[in-house]
């Protein structure tokens, strides 16, 4: 008698109403914690402001890392879209500028971010990195690839060495709240060096 196999993968179960409604609510609580007190807010206060226990959190996000990765979601699709729109800026170089300029802003809202980024890099299994990192460098290599084909950035230069750059001056941006011009200066400094001899 054959015996049937499961398949490979079977798609999650959509979530019940009252799972969705603490997941959301988790998801903004985590947010305006990350906002007021980093990346490395106590859990046990995300989910008492959302009303559940923290039982109920893991379930959800099994550490910190995936809960860093649910909220940065949202934000991260609105720095794909930007990506995409400057793909077809008549500058590829400034285009890339400006995108970068955008990660640090936003990188730099949540303290914490950048550090972790930067540890996520390392991991790519991590749900920070398969979240945030793997999609930023894709939409990043399109806008580096377009710089370098105009003759404005050398060859050489990687996706993954501009993005490690990048998250190195949020955290400088980080630590220097009272330097509103900082994250320019140090941009303006990476592309000098970013250019052709």
């Amino acid at each position: 008698m054959a015996t049937e196999t499961a398949p490979a993968h079977t798609p999650p179960r959509p979530m019940r109403a009252d799972a969705r409604r603490n997941y959301e609510r988790l998801l903004t609580e985590a947010r305006a914690a990350f906002v007021q007190h980093g990346t490395d807010a106590s859990l046990e206060d995300i989910a008492r402001r959302a009303g559940v226990g923290i039982g109920t959190l893991y379930r959800h996000f099994p550490n910190r890392t995936a809960l860093m990765g649910a909220v940065f979601r949202q934000e991260v699709c609105a720095l794909l879209a930007r990506a995409r729109e400057l793909a077809k800026a008549p500058q590829p170089c400034r285009a890339l500028v400006d995108w970068l300029r955008e990660i640090i802003h936003y990188a730099s809202t949540y303290r914490g971010l950048s550090h972790a980024l930067l540890a996520a890099s390392g991991d790519e299994s991590s749900s920070l990195s398969q979240g945030c990192g793997l999609p930023m460098r894709e939409a990043g290599s399109a806008l580096l690839a377009r710089a370098q084909q105009s003759g404005n950035v050398r060859s050489d230069v990687g996706i993954a060495d501009l993005m490690q750059l990048t998250n190195a001056i949020a955290l400088a941006v980080e630590q220097s709240p009272a330097d509103p011009e900082l994250a320019d200066r140090l941009l303006a400094l990476t592309f000098t060096g970013l250019k052709p001899r």
